[in-house]
């Protein structure tokens, strides 16, 4: 990684230094360097896109959605009951039972969840496209 002292350096044509003490006073980039290149050095040392930079709410939001979906696709996968649920079902085989009396429920807890999935599948690309 090329620190901001090397960089320095090659921008003002001086030789580059070794990283060692920090000194606590402020440096004057500035004085020596031209706008456009110093705006190309702080991009380098903080990337971020046109969203982020005018509309950091909104980043945010996306953020705070796709946590939440996260954690909701978490509790939805964990609370979902499968064919052969339990240890007996893993030893013995498959559970059998002739009266399933929230067949309705799971149906609707495999859609919710496959919406959920979605949803922070989409978060997820525009929180990665967003610069954060």
């Amino acid at each position: 990684m090329i620190s901001f002292s090397t960089l320095l350096a090659a921008a003002t044509g001086g030789p580059p230094t070794l990283p060692g003490p920090v000194s606590h006073a402020a440096p004057n980039p500035g004085a020596t360097l031209s706008p456009a290149l110093l705006q190309q050095i702080q991009n380098l040392q903080h990337p971020t896109s046109a969203i982020a930079r005018n509309a950091p709410w909104l980043t945010h939001t996306f953020a705070a959605m796709f946590m939440l979906c996260a954690v909701a696709l978490v509790i939805l996968l964990a609370v979902q009951t499968t064919k052969q649920e339990g240890l007996t079902g893993t030893i013995g085989g498959r559970v059998e039972a002739n009266y399933r009396p929230r067949l309705g429920f799971d149906q609707q807890l495999q859609r919710i969840t496959s919406v959920v999935a979605i949803g922070f599948v989409f978060f997820a690309l525009v929180v990665s496209l967003s610069g954060i």
